[in-house]
C-alpha cells in the first residue's frame, strides 16, 4: 500500500502531536514532588497528581521523596575530653520538607548532612569524658539534632532524630573499664557482707538485751508475788494465831476452863522434860522438879494474871 506525501505528512503532525502530549502530562507518585524548570530557571514544584509541562521549554529538573528517610552515618574516631578514642556510628533520619531549597540549597544535602553530622558528633564528644559519653547519650543525640536542623533549613530538609548506634573504646580500655566494674561489684560485696555481719551483730545484742530486760521483769515480778504470798501466809497465821487465843480464852473463861488448863501445862511440862532427856546427853534439871504441883501452880498464876478479852 502506497502513501501519497500528504499523507505522510499527515502521520508524522499526528505521532508528534502524541508525543507532544505524552511530554505534556506528568504523574507525580504520592509522597513525592518534582521541581520543574522553564527555560533553564525555577518555575514551580509538581505535587501528587497529574501535572503539565510544555514540552522543549519546561522539563523535570529535580525529583524529591517527601517520605522519612534513614541516613546511615559512617563510623569515625572521636576523641574524649580525656583524651581517649572512640568508635562511632550512628544513623540519621531527615525529611525533605522544601523541594525548591532541597535542589538550589545544595549540590549534594544527603553529603552535606552526613558531613555535618561528623562533625557536630566529634565537638560533642570531644567535651566529654569517657564515662559520661555511655551515661549521656540522649544529650549527645539531641545536640546533633539541634545543630543539623539549623544548618539543614537553607537546604530544604528538617532533620527528625539522631541515634547513636555503638560506642566502642579501644581494647585496652575496655579491659580496664571491665576490672573497675569487676572491683566496684567486689567492693559492694564487701560493703553488703559487712553490713550483714553489723545488722547480724545488732540484732544479737538487741535480742540479749531485750531477752535480760525480759528477764529481770520476771524476776522482779517473782519477788513481788513471793513477798506478797509471804505477807498473805503471815497475815493468815497471825489471824488464825489470833482466832486460837480468841478461843482458848473463850474456852478458860467457861465452867471447868481452868482445870482443863491446868492438865494442859501439866502434860506440856511433862512432854518437855521428856524430850530434853532424850535429846542431850546432859541433863539440867531445876531443884523443885519433885514439886511438880508448884510448877503448874506458877504457871496457872501466869494465866490468870492475863488480861481477859
Amino acid at each position: 500500500m502506497m502513501f501519497d506525501g500528504p499523507t505522510i505528512a499527515l502521520f508524522v503532525v499526528l505521532a508528534l502531536a502524541v508525543l507532544i502530549l505524552i511530554k505534556a502530562i506528568a504523574i507525580v507518585p504520592q509522597q513525592n514532588a518534582w521541581v520543574i524548570e522553564r527555560l533553564g530557571k525555577f518555575d514551580r514544584s509538581l505535587s501528587p497528581g497529574a501535572g503539565f509541562v510544555i514540552p522543549f521549554i519546561e522539563r523535570v529538573a529535580y525529583k524529591h521523596s517527601l517520605k522519612e528517610i534513614p541516613l546511615d552515618v559512617p563510623s569515625q574516631i572521636c576523641i574524649t575530653r580525656d583524651n581517649t578514642q572512640l568508635q562511632v556510628d550512628g544513623v540519621l533520619y531527615f525529611q525533605v520538607t522544601d523541594p525548591m531549597r532541597a535542589s538550589y540549597g545544595s549540590s549534594n544535602y544527603i553529603s552535606a548532612i552526613t558531613q555535618l553530622a561528623q562533625t557536630t558528633l566529634r565537638s560533642v564528644i570531644g567535651k566529654m569524658e569517657l564515662d559520661r559519653t555511655f551515661e549521656e547519650r540522649e544529650i549527645i543525640n539531641s545536640t546533633i539534632v539541634a545543630s543539623l536542623d539549623e544548618a539543614a533549613l537553607n537546604w530544604g530538609v528538617k532533620v527528625l532524630r539522631y541515634e547513636i548506634k555503638d560506642l566502642t573504646p579501644p581494647n585496652e580500655i575496655l579491659r580496664a573499664m571491665q576490672a573497675q566494674i569487676t572491683a566496684e561489684r567486689e567492693k559492694r560485696a564487701l560493703i553488703a557482707a559487712s553490713e550483714g555481719r553489723r545488722q547480724e551483730q545488732i540484732n544479737i545484742a538487741t535480742g540479749e538485751r531485750e531477752a535480760a530486760i525480759a528477764r529481770s521483769e520476771g524476776e522482779k515480778q517473782a519477788q513481788i508475788n513471793q513477798a506478797q504470798g509471804e505477807a498473805a501466809a503471815v497475815l493468815a497465821i497471825a489471824e488464825a494465831t489470833a482466832k486460837a487465843i480468841s478461843q482458848v480464852a473463850e474456852a478458860v473463861r467457861q465452867p471447868g476452863g481452868m482445870e482443863a488448863v491446868n492438865l494442859r501445862v501439866a502434860e506440856d511440862y511433862v512432854d518437855a522434860f521428856a524430850k530434853v532427856a532424850k535429846q542431850g546427853n546432859t541433863l539440867i534439871l531445876p531443884a523443885n522438879l519433885s514439886d511438880l504441883g508448884s510448877m503448874v501452880a506458877s504457871a496457872m498464876t501466869i494465866v490468870k494474871s492475863t488480861p481477859r478479852v
